[in-house]
């Protein structure tokens, strides 16, 4: 499942994405430019993407008998939704800074 083509969701949060949050920064070293950002969320999607296809693979290797542990499979699909729910929570506060800037008058 690509996660670049997902519709808008709302209302994503959860204790683990705020204090994953303040903890961890976007950007990492000195550079705080709107690219650093943005290369940092692309990144992010990046790895959505390969956390969302790694559930995907457990799924089917599942479905088709060459694995009988549950708990793999259970803990790539919560990797994979709390990557989509931080990933989505990211870009609508991208989306409503960019409203919100788009809105000054100068």
């Amino acid at each position: 499942m690509d996660v670049s083509t997902l519709s808008s969701l709302s209302s994503v949060s959860s204790t683990y994405l705020d204090d994953y949050a303040k903890t961890k920064s976007m950007v990492q070293g000195e550079d705080d430019s709107f690219s650093a950002v943005l290369d940092s969320m692309l990144k992010a999607v990046n790895e959505t993407n390969d956390l969302q296809n790694q559930a995907e693979e457990e799924q089917i290797r599942f479905a088709l008998g060459l694995s009988d542990n549950t708990h793999d499979l259970l803990i790539a699909e919560s990797k994979a939704a709390v990557a989509l729910q931080y990933t989505v929570a990211v870009r609508d506060k991208i989306v409503e800074s960019y409203k919100e800037i788009m809105n000054m008058q100068i």
